[in-house]
């Protein structure tokens, strides 16, 4: 909204409260009046909050403020007019008492009180950089408290602002964030994912004499369940002490690399000993074996990845994209179809690449065993599923482990699931390595 427009609400709703204020300290205020206009009184103020804050953030956009328009001036006071009694006769009832007076009178005051209103802008930057310092140890608990960062028990909850950009990276960079399904819940408490399909029984007669006879339903029902795992980073006190250094981008941009490392492996692989994902997409994706070996012959791999691109039932196929690892990438580029064409062409809307028709994005975290293997991720990504709880993410400071290395540590938690989930009828995704073979009697 126009800084003007704001600026002009702003003095209406103020001027009414200069009239509210009148009315009080010329105790004209009765007792059946008082609830009606405390009423009014909170109104105003929540109103002027919102105005104060809509024209901080107009200032930050503009970078400048109009020396003709003080947003700082209570209107009001100058151009009230009098009331004339004639026509504002003296009102019947009961007067409030001094009390009753006194508490209205301080909420106007509290209201009208906005010298030191900040923009949003201005408020997420002094929370980030009280974070970034905290958790660097320049700054105390008590000084950190007092700029906004909620600390517990030695452990720092994770500013939203920051979160928010940690996720937007991890949606970048964890390729499952970007195309599987995301739930958020308020609480840990587990969320159930059930996928099923029936048989439906058709008939002709009427069912007078003829039971619905039972169907047999199987599914595949799993709980996602957050845990929390956490990622470390490390910062050289050097670094630290530079001239100049922007130490909040430093600490963000080290949290963001540390989280999105752990989390993309936790999702992708889940092997990791003691914090293991049984759902995790290597493991839980139907595995794709060569029917004959494909070798450095181009021709039959292509041949191998027509048959693995029809594995999907038709339902999963018309969903499906390709996720692969660089390895396969780098195979696909010098590959040519049997008509002589490209095999991995741009997409005709620019965005991104086409493989057999069908999207393709890579990713390092595909990797199998042997990175120099190229590895195909074929199917609906969306089967994917990840449960995080809201402001679950914290930060511990690790002052003594790192005390004799010259570094500044923190460790950063989370609490969140990641787990590819389907029906037996529909498995969502398959895996193929180039040169794998069929576990015995597998």
């Amino acid at each position: 909204m126009n800084k003007k427009i704001l600026l002009q609400l702003q003095a209406r709703a103020k001027k009414r409260l200069t009239e509210l204020r009148t009315r009080l300290e010329k105790n004209e205020v009765r007792e059946e009046e008082l609830e009606s206009v405390n009423q009014e009184i909170e109104e105003l103020a929540e109103e002027i909050r919102e105005l104060d804050e809509a024209i901080a953030n107009a200032e930050d956009d503009e970078k400048e403020t109009d020396p003709k328009e003080d947003p700082e001036q209570e209107p009001g006071e100058e151009d009230n007019p009098e009331k004339d009694p004639e026509n504002d006769p003296e009102p019947r009832g009961t007067t409030i008492t001094g009390e009753q007076r006194s508490a209205a009178l301080n909420a106007i005051k509290t209201a009208l009180s906005t010298r030191n209103a900040k923009s949003t802008k201005q408020r997420e930057k002094e929370i980030r950089s009280a974070f970034a310092n905290f958790v660097v140890g320049n700054i105390s608990e008590a000084e950190a408290r007092a700029l906004g960062v909620d600390i517990n028990n030695g452990s720092v909850t994770v500013p939203i602002e920051i979160s928010r950009e940690i996720i937007t990276y991890a949606q970048e960079e964890n390729l499952l964030r970007k195309y599987g399904s995301y739930v958020q819940t308020d609480a840990d408490v587990k969320y159930p994912v059930l996928v099923k399909k029936a048989v439906a029984q058709g008939h002709k007669a009427e069912r007078t004499n003829n039971e619905i006879p039972e169907t047999d339903i199987e599914f595949d029902s799993i709980d996602l369940d957050p845990t929390e795992f956490d990622a470390l980073a490390t910062i050289t006190k050097k670094l630290l002490k530079r001239t100049g250094v922007n130490i909040e981008q430093i600490v963000i941009d080290e949290l963001k690399k540390a989280y999105v490392r752990k989390e993309t492996q936790y999702m992708f692989k889940g092997n990791e000993a003691g914090n293991e994902n049984p759902g995790a997409l290597e493991k839980k994706a139907v595995a794709y074996y060569e029917s004959e070996a494909v070798g450095d012959d181009d021709q039959k791999l292509y041949k191998q990845l027509v048959l693995l691109k029809n594995q999907p039932v038709t339902e999963v196929l018309k969903k499906s994209m390709w996720i692969i690892n660089r390895a396969a990438l780098t195979r696909l580029e010098g590959m040519l179809d049997l008509n002589g064409r490209p095999l991995l062409y741009e997409a005709p809307n620019g965005v991104g690449y086409k493989l057999l028709g069908h999207p393709v994005d890579f990713t390092d975290a595909a990797d199998g065993a042997d990175p120099t293997k190229p590895v195909f991720y074929f199917g609906d990504f969306k089967a994917f599923h990840i449960q995080e709880i809201k402001n679950g993410m914290e930060i511990q400071k690790l002052v003594e482990k790192f005390s004799g290395t010259n570094k500044v540590g923190f460790q950063i938690y989370n609490l969140i699931d990641g787990q590819l989930i389907y029906s037996p009828f529909e498995p969502a995704v398959y895996r193929y390595e180039v040169g794998a073979t069929a576990p015995v009697g597998g």
